[in-house]
């Protein structure tokens, strides 16, 4: 009987044992990150059959549990996950917004000053500190332009370092994973005999993983953990690692991406496969935020180059030569991707031909054999190439000539940027201040001996009038029989009248005069108005004296308020306002989302950690019972010694 009670007050000793020290190293890892409280779960021993019923053996220790929820630990995994992408996101946006919204140096104030300057040309035509400001004025804007390319650039060179060591670590971690998988292996699969320890450092280095991308986890066999990025990419399958890379995208070696290991080989992953994490938000940065400013402030440097090299090409310089382009326009960026077929003879080309059409998109061009397709990259939107001329097509989409010639195999692509350059290839073109084209190269009058109230208008010219200048100077007669008709233009052209937006054409040098009517011929173009008198005349003259006149000086100055961008809807200054405008309501999206986004990742590792989390409060209250525990466990047997102590000294 002695002996049963010494090996009843054994067990329960054994076990009281166990849990202090379960307890005590509950309250030594209670600040460990990722450590899960742990509890000692008793169960009757076997009990003995008597004659008389069963008697009890004693307690053994059925298992050292871990306190912990999956289904909450996986909360927690996918709330980390989102708060680092949108922590990320910020990060970078954030520099962006700054970067615009300068008020004081900007690209906005530059606008001003170089409009500011043409005004002052215009007012003071002969003035060569005019001229000479409106070069200053125009090389800080050209300045200003390449300052904020230079500031995204280097912003995309931070994410590309960025993506890189978030790549390396994400491998790390997948090793790392792996190797305590393995570890758990060797313990066998019985449940009651987890290592707790080894099972919450594997959890925490899934909860790490996540702060870099998101990762899928899923139950293994011999109690590994599985785990996929991706679209369901494996990363952790047992005791087997796989890796992922950093590669130089095909058609931008400047640009870095995400690649998976196969063996030898790494298949470039696509970037929309790639969420959440660090990684996820940088990825997700770039495509959506970094890229779509490029674009945008380069749209607006080719937008504004093109226009106003268009409207200076109308007018004379100093010395009375046609105006060269005002601003170096840069071309569309265009590169076929490294592992295009080597049989491929396909060249593809880009212009921008109408900046009121650009939008902030790339677009990819692809073959598939026999087929070209164009893809707008911001909406996917494709356009196939149909008639494909081998020798040489063009197609315009979104104010681009796609020009395509030549044959290529299936999967060739080529990617085109049309505006993601033309901000830091924007620049001055003019190198002295009498290249300046202020005036216009017509000039028109009226002899005061005229009798009636008509008048003409100051004249300008189009594009057209340079290629083929007509004999100057024409003069008009107004010739008040047959309705009353202005009769002098050259023979051989065509008059096009234009009065409340209907238009007519005229021939045989003659055209019927309306008050208020516009006439162009051979790139001439006039108003009429008043009520002129019959035999009134009216000269076209080549202009002399294009030092003084600023008429095409202010025709470019008037391109401030003109609506150019969008479709014809929005100025310089708007569609700049309007980047400005969009990359500030992004930033406080992501702000707010990243703001949400640690209130919810609090919540759910607050819920986590009521399973898991050790109560230090608690703890001392265990230490105490398990301690009184093993003392009445000795007590037992001390009294089963005395017991068998009572039996021997009978027996002497």
């Amino acid at each position: 009987m002695s002996g049963n009670l010494l090996s009843i007050g054994k067990s329960g000793l054994f076990a009281a044992q166990t849990a202090l020290s379960t307890t005590g190293h509950n309250i030594t890892n209670a600040n460990v990150e990722g450590y899960s409280r742990q509890g000692v779960v008793q169960a009757t021993s076997t009990a003995m059959e008597t004659g008389v019923g069963f008697t009890g053996t004693g307690t053994k220790v059925a298992e050292i549990k871990r306190y912990s929820d999956d289904f909450l630990n996986n909360q927690v995994r996918t709330a980390t996950a989102s708060g680092s992408s949108l922590n990320a996101y910020y990060a970078q946006i954030s520099q962006i917004d700054n970067l615009l919204a300068d008020t004081e140096s900007g690209l906005s104030p530059a606008i001003q000053n170089f409009f500011s300057a043409v005004q002052d040309v215009t007012g003071n035509g002969a003035s060569i500190p005019s001229r000479q400001a409106l070069l200053s004025s125009s090389e800080t804007l050209a300045a200003s332009f390449q300052q904020i390319d230079a500031r995204l650039e280097e912003i995309g060179d931070g994410v590309n370092s960025q993506i890189e060591t978030n790549v390396n670590l994400i491998n790390t971690y997948a090793k790392q994973i792996a190797e305590i998988n393995s570890k758990i292996g060797s313990y066998g699969s019985i449940e009651q005999r987890q290592p707790n320890d080894l099972l919450d450092q594997r959890d925490q280095l899934v909860m790490e993983l996540n702060k870099h991308v998101k990762a899928t986890v899923t139950a293994g066999t011999n109690n590994a953990l599985n785990v996929s990025i991706g679209n369901g990419q494996p990363l952790v399958v047992g005791q087997q690692a796989f890796q992922l890379a950093t590669i130089k995208t095909p058609t931008d070696l400047t640009r870095v991406t995400v690649g998976y290991v196969t063996g030898d080989k790494v298949t470039a992953l696509p970037e929309n496969a790639v969420s959440g994490g660090e990684l996820g938000g940088l990825l997700e940065f770039r495509n959506g935020t970094l890229d779509r400013v490029q674009n945008s402030i380069g749209r607006l440097a080719i937008g504004m180059a093109f226009t106003v090299n268009a409207q200076h090409k109308l007018g004379i310089d100093g010395g009375g030569q046609q105006g060269k382009d005002f601003f170096v326009q840069a071309p569309a960026y265009v590169a076929a991707a490294v592992d295009n077929a080597s049989t491929s003879t396909a060249k593809v080309g880009a212009v921008v031909s109408d900046p009121t059409q650009l939008t902030d998109s790339d677009y990819k061009v692809e073959s598939d054999g026999s087929s070209f397709y164009v893809t707008r990259l911001s909406d996917n939107k494709r356009t196939k190439v149909d008639p494909y001329d081998a020798n040489g097509t063009t197609r315009t989409i979104d104010g681009v000539d796609f020009t395509i010639s030549g044959t290529a195999a299936s999967g060739d692509n080529y990617l085109v940027r049309p505006t993601a350059y033309g901000a830091s290839g924007f620049q001055l073109a003019l190198t002295d201040v009498g290249q300046i084209a202020a005036g216009t190269p017509i000039a028109t009058s009226a002899p005061i001996a005229n009798k009636g109230t008509g008048l003409i208008s100051a004249g300008s010219v189009s594009a057209s009038y340079f290629a083929a200048p007509p004999a100057l100077p024409v003069s008009l007669s107004y010739d008040s029989s047959a309705g009353g008709q202005l009769t002098g233009f050259p023979a051989g052209a065509t008059v096009t009248m234009t009065l409340n937006g209907t238009t007519t054409t005229h021939t045989g040098g003659s055209a019927p005069f309306k008050a208020g009517a516009s006439y162009s011929f051979s790139g001439v173009n006039i108003t009429m108005s008043g009520v002129p008198s019959n035999g009134d005349s009216f000269s076209i003259n080549a202009n002399v004296a294009g030092t003084a006149d600023t008429r095409n000086i202010q025709a470019l100055g008037a391109l401030q308020t003109k609506n150019i961008f969008n479709g014809g809807s929005a100025t310089y200054q708007s569609a700049f306002a309007q980047t400005v405008s969009a990359v500030g309501n992004k930033t406080r999206e992501v702000q707010v989302n990243a703001s949400a986004g640690e209130a919810l990742l609090k919540q759910v590792q607050g819920a986590a950690s009521d399973v898991s989390g050790v109560n230090l409060d608690e703890e001392a209250t265990n230490l105490l019972k398990y301690q009184q525990a093993y003392q009445a466990a000795g007590k037992v047997m001390q009294i089963a010694n005395t017991i068998f102590d009572t039996l021997l000294s009978i027996g002497r």
